[in-house]
């Protein structure tokens, strides 16, 4: 690595760090201020200062997007272990979990009820409320969401993925059987269960690619050699289901117990249900406040089996 040295002697404040991660996240200062929630211009001002200070050029602009110079690189993991090693002294230095204070990223699907969240957030806002809880969400489903959290840019997150890299472990919350979805006047519709065979000449309405579902469900066509025809991708289950339910298409995804118009089916084939777990990194070791809402989270998981449908 290049040696680099710093020209101005006056010292580095962490917020500055904090700035020049997340802009290196997310590839744009207007973003990254509002992750932050401050002004664009104090972003600005705070990369400037950074360059300043290491007599280096930290980002080159293409088009709308930031990218790292090559010192920029050299500089971004220790910026990032300088702010994990202070995140864990504030860790160490914290003996009652009611004076945990800090952040947590948390990364959601749309509108999936997994757990009841809300509920959740408003206990953990009223134990710990120098902690904020910041909720992200992902276009790319599941897949972003895991991402997101290798990268650094969550600290928990929902997956639905078969598998999740190395580094990461999970917490199951919510197991989901696949279900066919049709209108309630489709020619399927009276019957108690059909063969993904007989669905191969419908319109599919299903989520976009990345989605856990998604995944799970083209794994099991390709393994029977079945092609299929999708008219319209989704950002969320339940809109698969609304849109099969008048009459759209079929849809063939778990069934989270969300109300419909339309007709369901028993799934005749063996496709491996939608898992939903909590994924958190290992390393670096997650802080007391991500501990204690992740905790908080998966408890919350009875809750939702209890339920019915």
């Amino acid at each position: 690595m290049s040696s680099i040295d710093l020209i101005d002697t006056e010292p580095v404040e962490t917020r500055l760090l904090e700035q020049f991660v997340t802009v290196a996240a997310e590839g744009s200062v207007t973003r990254a201020a509002e992750r932050l929630w401050a002004a664009q211009s104090t972003v600005s001002a705070g990369i400037a200062s950074l360059e300043r200070s290491f007599g280096v050029r930290l980002f080159d602009r293409t088009g709308r997007h930031l990218v790292l110079t090559t010192a920029g690189e050299d500089l971004l993991p220790h910026a990032r272990a300088v702010l994990e090693s202070l995140d864990r002294m504030h860790d160490l230095a914290t003996v009652d979990d009611a004076d945990l204070r800090g952040r947590v990223r948390l990364g959601i699907f749309t509108s999936m009820d997994i757990v009841d969240l809300t509920g959740v957030l408003r206990r953990f806002r009223q134990r710990h409320p120098l902690v904020a809880v910041e909720l992200m969400t992902s276009p790319s489903g599941t897949t972003g969401l895991v991402q997101d959290l290798v990268a650094g840019r969550l600290d928990i997150a929902y997956t639905g993925l078969p598998a999740v890299p190395a580094g990461v472990e999970v917490a199951p919350l919510r197991e989901m059987p696949f279900r066919v979805f049709t209108a309630a006047d489709h020619r399927f519709a009276g019957r108690r269960s059909v063969s993904l065979a007989e669905l191969a000449d419908e319109p599919f309405i299903d989520t976009a690619h990345g989605f856990g579902n998604r995944i799970i469900l083209d794994t099991a066509l390709e393994r029977l050699g079945i092609r299929r025809r999708i008219v319209a991708e989704m950002n969320d289950m339940p809109a698969v289901i609304r849109f099969a339910s008048a009459g759209l298409g079929v849809g063939v995804v778990p069934d989270s117990g969300v109300r419909h118009d339309g007709a369901v089916l028993e799934l005749e084939d063996e496709v491996d249900p939608l898992r939903i777990g909590l994924a958190m990194r290992t390393s670096p070791e997650p802080n007391r406040a991500v501990r204690a809402l992740a905790r908080d989270i998966v408890a919350a998981r009875v809750d939702v089996a209890s339920q019915p449908g």
